[in-house]
């Protein structure tokens, strides 16, 4: 303490009172954060009491992680600590967000043994916000449908509402699901395929028949084909004959093989399980070898 009657403190007493190194102290002075309330006659920084509380103010929010910049202005009285506060934790929260998607895609890198560019493509991907995730998807859906107003509603409504993101907290097998679909999704190859089924849908639509009819035909085709297979018919015998008229009755059987073939195929099979697997749930059974007996049976029923 300066022994003039003052109780003011030089830069090194004010060190020695609060723990804090010279450097430290003269760097928050010279940022705004702890101005001098005086100098010495020799030009040197004097502080008071007031100062020792104002830096052990300064400390707790520098050890809190906040910049010069918020804590001059708490200091200052443009903010307080609590709105300062609610600041950072926002911040706080979108920094986990991010080491959780980074560990997720290094745990995924070293799981499946990745390249350096498989890698770099995994990190871009998934570390892409929320809302850049939700526009690709959009532009994907968006581009499906464009123009065709009369697909079934419910299809409509399915693919639209289908809510496609990372968790908070998301494991290296949903970071693999979303970079495998999201680089399906920008394929133009796929997007021609799921066209295609959109386009034959709204064809069917035109036709007039009842809403929901497009969700239930391929369902009640799986139903009859695991029950074919299960009894050990075969698609080209007399038996599976009666089993297709059942379900299409005078429908043009060529008519139906191409939209099976076109929404049946691997691809199409594998964007739907990519969709579970985003939500963290193991995708039900594609019925592979469902469809694959209808369009056995399909076939034959043509080339007889």
């Amino acid at each position: 303490m300066i022994d003039d009657g003052t109780g003011h403190l030089t830069i090194g007493e004010l060190a020695r009172a609060t723990g804090l190194t010279v450097r430290t102290i003269r760097y928050w002075s010279d940022e705004g954060a702890l101005p001098p309330v005086t100098r010495s006659s020799g030009g040197y920084r004097l502080y008071d009491a007031g100062s020792v509380a104002r830096l052990e103010l300064i400390r707790t929010l520098r050890e809190l992680g906040l910049g010069l910049d918020h804590v001059r202005a708490v200091l200052a009285g443009e903010t307080t600590v609590a709105e300062v506060a609610a600041t950072h934790v926002a911040a706080l929260d979108a920094q986990i967000r991010t080491l959780r998607v980074t560990r997720a895609v290094l745990s995924s890198v070293a799981r499946r043994g990745s390249t350096a560019e498989e890698m770099t493509l995994m990190n871009k991907l998934a570390r892409l916000s929320a809302g850049e995730r939700k526009r690709i998807m959009e532009e994907f859906v968006e581009e499906l449908f464009h123009g065709l107003d009369s697909v079934d509603p419910e299809i409509r409504e399915r693919m639209r509402s289908v809510a496609v993101d990372l968790p908070e907290d998301p494991t290296p097998e949903q970071v693999d699901a979303w970079v495998e679909l999201a680089e399906m999704v920008q394929d133009p190859e796929f997007r021609a395929q799921m066209r295609q089924v959109i386009e034959f849908n709204a064809a069917d639509q035109g036709r007039g028949p009842a809403a929901g009819r497009s969700t239930w035909f391929p369902m009640r085709l799986v139903q009859l084909a695991g029950q074919a297979r299960e009894q050990g018919i075969a698609p080209e015998g007399p038996e599976a004959e009666a089993i297709l008229r059942e379900v299409l009755g005078d429908g043009d059987p060529a008519a139906v093989l191409e939209r099976i073939e076109s929404a049946s195929n691997n691809r199409l099979a594998r964007y739907r399980e990519l969709l579970v697997r985003m939500k963290g749930a193991e995708p039900a059974s594609a019925h592979r070898e469902e469809f694959a007996w209808v369009v056995a049976a399909l076939r034959a029923r043509l080339a007889s």
